[in-house]
């Protein structure tokens, strides 16, 4: 795959070229010049006004619901959104039948999945069955390629799994990523509790669900040791414990779903199913604490908690349809419009943050290298269409919407793809 990237400006503080304007010559996947003024025949070319590189951006939550839900979505479907997405590589989450919980599992993403532009990495599951009670089998998935272990969106209720959870994966040189909601509180909630559950009649979810299950999990890791990651925050709330936590010397991170850095809990007026999600669109204030905390680098990474849902589980009464965004397509520019266009916290935190958390080889923008590159402009707009959808499930809030920036493409394994 050849092709030369005409007036980019890096953003990549770990090259050499980091906020430079130049051009980039890829040749057979690798790139083999970078300087300003290149030209070269009977080769594609890109441009665009106000154009950016950054290294390939990594979503660390994706479901893309194979094997088992092929109908909602499949490996092919997804990988071929993340690509459109500027992702050259996704971290898939166990929304699967059966969920990811032992080796042959693994292998049968790992498999599919080859010889794709998009680098997929599975997670395998926290538990047995996704169900809390034993340790899944974490060092034969570890050994097949599971690069941490999670529940997705199924919370530990039992603290003692979580501790042995923890010591278990230090052992084994991982780590887990556990979602906070206590059931016992959030239970039968619809949206986040406040002036507009009320209002709308809906029972709310309140912070402290999320909160007090994260106080209990970062108790927990201070005791143990090991490392832990919280896959999406919402609260501000969250956002205290998680940078006390991090001032104490614990190895915690977080991340952030791109569109609770945009939307909050009253764009629910209508009773859009599209903006049912978990953790639920929380309050402005919420939102404005995520955003400080993503350029503080509290939160260290965004996410486009992608979980494709079809008709059936969507088109219904508020309180009967499932939670759920498609987010590969939307996560930069949703994320990009809620942080008023301000690019370089938020690139880091999709390409950097990413593989540094899950001990990935980080790539880099200098000559001789392999490319691994998302092309993207924080200029003009994007207006997503129902046919503009690669994925197999069309439940996104963004139809017809207007966002900030757009992603131009992605390259990586000798491959691009172009919007």
């Amino acid at each position: 795959m050849n092709v030369l990237i005409k007036q980019a400006k890096v953003i990549c503080p770990q090259s050499s070229f980091h906020n430079k304007t130049v051009d980039i010559l890829i040749e057979n996947g690798i790139i083999s010049q970078i300087k300003k003024g290149i030209t070269a025949a009977g080769i594609k070319t890109i441009e665009a006004n106000g154009l950016m590189v950054s290294l390939g951006w990594l979503d660390m939550q994706v479901n893309l619901c194979d094997p088992g839900f092929e109908h909602k979505e499949d490996l092919e479907s997804g990988l071929k959104a993340a690509s459109a997405g500027g992702f050259t590589g996704i971290a898939i989450v166990s929304g699967t039948n059966p969920p990811l919980h032992n080796k042959g599992q693994i292998e049968y993403i790992i498999n599919r999945a080859n010889n794709n532009l998009v680098n997929v990495y599975p997670l395998g599951t926290l538990s047995q069955n996704q169900e809390g009670k034993d340790l899944s089998e974490m060092y034969d998935m570890k050994l097949a390629g599971a690069v941490a272990f999670s529940d997705y969106k199924n919370p530990v209720k039992d603290a003692g799994l979580i501790l042995r959870a923890l010591q278990y994966t230090t052992n084994i040189g991982s780590f887990i990523i556990t979602h906070c909601d206590d059931k016992s509180i959030s239970h039968g909630g619809q949206m986040n509790e406040g002036e507009t559950s009320t209002m709308l009649g809906l029972k709310g979810i309140p912070a402290l669900a999320e909160e007090i299950m994260l106080q209990r999990n970062i108790s927990v890791l201070e005791y143990a040791g090991g490392k832990m990651h919280i896959p999406t925050i919402s609260t501000k709330g969250s956002v205290d414990l998680i940078k006390k936590a991090k001032a104490n010397g614990l190895q915690i991170t977080c991340g952030v779903a791109a569109h609770n850095l945009l939307l909050d809990d009253s764009v629910l007026s209508d009773f859009d199913t599209n903006y049912k999600v978990n953790p639920p669109l929380r309050n402005k204030k919420d939102v404005e604490a995520l955003r400080k905390a993503l350029e503080n680098a509290v939160i260290d990474v965004v996410v486009s908690d992608h979980r494709p849902q079809d008709v059936e589980c969507k088109d219904l009464e508020f309180d009967l349809a499932d939670n759920g965004v498609i987010g590969l397509q939307t996560a930069f520019t949703s994320a990009l419009t809620g942080m008023k266009g301000e690019a370089e916290a938020l690139v880091n935190a999709l390409s950097v943050n990413p593989r540094k958390i899950l001990g990935l080889e980080i790539p880099q923008i200098e000559e001789g290298q392999k490319a691994n590159l998302t092309l993207f402009t924080t200029e003009g707009e994007t207006i997503l269409t129902e046919k503009d959808i690669l994925s197999k499930s069309k439940n996104s809030p963004f139809i017809g919407k207007t966002l900030q920036g757009k992603v131009i493409g992605s390259v990586n394994n000798n491959k691009g793809y172009w919007n």
